[in-house]
C-alpha cells in the first residue's frame, strides 16, 4: 500500500496452533505499522490464549451460537469501517463472516488455496507460494502489502497469576518434559503415537536424566483416558496435568519445560511460540507444512515412507497438505528416534548450563 491503514481487520478464527502461527504477522504489521488501529475477528476458545495482547481490539466470533453468532458480530461491527480486511481463514464459515466486515481491501489467498467461497469474498490476493509453512502462508500477507523483512516474533502475554499457579501446579517439580500426547479428536485424524512408547520415552527420561515428565492435553474424555494409560503402563509416574490448565497456564507449563513432546496439535506450537524445544511426531501430516515452526530440526519425521507406503509416492508428487490415513501410520515413529532427539536436547541445555558464567 502506498499509505500506511489508519484501520486493519484480521480475520483468523481458529485453531490454536493456526493462530499462534498468526502471531508473527501480527507482530509485523504492528512494527512496521505502529499508529494502525488493529482489530482482529477470533473464536471463542482461541481469544483465550492472544486476546490480551497489547494495541489490538479482539472481537469473538462464537460459533457454538450458531447463526445467533453471525447477528451478534454485525452488532458488533455496525458502523466500523476499515482501511484494509486480511482474510486469513479458508473456510465456508469465513467467508460468511468477512462479508460483515465493511472494507474498500479485502486480501485473501490465491486462487488455488481459496476454495469455500473464499475468493469471492476477497478483492485482492497474494500470490501463489508452493510448499509454504503456515506460518510462512500467513506472512506473505505482510510480504504483499511490502512489508519486509518480516518480525519472526511471538511474545504471547503470560499474565503473573498464570505463572504462580503453574507453579502450584508443579509442586516440588523443577525441571521437566512436557508430553502433550493427543490431538484433536476429528474423524480419520489419526496422529496419536501409542501410550506404550509414551511410557517408554518418560521411563527413560526419568532413568538417565532424572526428569520428571508432565502430561498435558485438554478436557475431553479421550484425553484423560489416554493420560491414564499413560501413567499406568509407566514405571516412572508422571505428573497429570491432562484437563487441569487453562491455555495461559498452559503457556506459562511451556516456557517453564526443558522440552516438549506432541503430535501435530495446538500446544506444540504453543510451546514453540514461548522458546521451547518441541519435539514433533509426524507420521500422517508434512511437518514442512505443519511442525513446530522454529525447532523442525527436532522432528522425528516419518511422512515421507508413510506416503510412500501408502499411496506409492514421494512428497513431491502428492498435493501439498496430502495426509496419510492409516489408523497404524504413527506406529513408524520409533521409541529409539524420540530418545535420540530428548538426549539432543537435554544434553545441549546442560552443556550450555555449564558453560555459562
Amino acid at each position: 500500500m502506498t499509505t500506511p491503514p489508519e484501520r486493519i481487520c484480521l480475520l483468523r478464527l481458529s485453531a490454536i496452533g493456526d493462530v499462534t502461527h498468526m502471531l508473527p504477522t501480527l507482530r509485523t504489521l504492528q512494527a512496521a505499522w505502529p499508529e494502525a488501529r488493529i482489530t482482529w475477528i477470533i473464536g471463542k476458545i482461541e481469544a483465550q490464549l492472544v486476546a490480551d495482547i497489547d494495541g489490538v481490539e479482539f472481537i469473538i466470533f462464537d460459533k457454538a451460537m450458531g447463526t445467533k453468532a453471525f447477528f451478534e458480530l454485525r452488532k458488533k461491527l455496525h458502523g466500523q469501517k476499515f482501511d484494509l480486511l486480511l482474510n486469513m481463514q479458508v473456510s465456508p464459515r469465513a467467508a460468511l463472516v468477512s462479508r460483515l466486515i465493511n472494507s474498500p481491501v479485502r486480501l485473501g489467498f490465491d486462487s488455488r488455496r481459496g476454495k469455500f467461497l473464499h475468493n469471492l469474498a476477497c478483492n485482492y490476493s497474494i500470490p501463489y507460494t508452493a510448499n509454504q509453512h503456515v506460518l510462512d502462508s500467513f506472512l506473505s500477507f505482510t510480504g504483499y502489502l511490502g512489508i519486509d523483512p518480516p518480525t519472526l516474533r511471538w511474545d504471547i502475554p503470560i499474565p503473573t497469576e498464570a505463572i504462580e499457579s503453574t507453579r502450584q501446579l508443579l509442586g516440588a517439580v523443577d525441571q521437566y518434559l512436557v508430553i502433550n500426547p493427543c490431538s484433536s479428536n476429528r474423524a480419520r485424524n489419526w496422529r496419536n503415537w501409542s501410550y506404550q512408547h509414551y511410557a517408554a520415552v518418560i521411563d527413560h527420561a526419568a532413568a538417565n536424566f532424572g526428569i520428571t515428565t508432565v502430561l498435558t492435553g485438554g478436557p475431553n474424555q479421550q484425553e484423560i483416558n489416554y493420560a491414564e494409560q499413560i501413567i499406568t503402563t509407566a514405571e516412572a509416574t508422571p505428573l497429570n496435568l491432562v484437563g487441569k490448565t487453562s491455555l495461559k497456564q498452559l503457556a506459562a507449563l511451556c516456557q517453564g519445560a526443558q522440552a516438549m513432546i506432541s503430535p501435530d496439535t495446538g500446544p506444540a506450537h504453543i510451546a514453540n511460540a514461548v522458546g521451547t524445544p518441541v519435539i514433533g511426531l509426524y507420521a500422517s501430516s508434512n511437518p514442512d507444512r505443519t511442525g513446530p515452526y522454529s525447532h523442525r530440526d527436532l522432528t522425528v519425521n516419518c511422512y515421507p515412507e508413510a506416503l510412500k507406503r501408502e499411496l506409492g509416492k514421494a512428497v513431491s508428487e502428492v498435493k501439498w497438505g496430502q495426509r496419510v490415513r492409516n489408523p497404524q501410520v504413527m506406529e513408524r515413529i520409533k521409541v529409539g528416534d524420540v530418545i535420540k532427539r530428548i538426549e539432543q536436547v537435554l544434553k545441549a541445555e546442560n552443556q550450555d548450563s555449564s558453560t555459562s558464567p
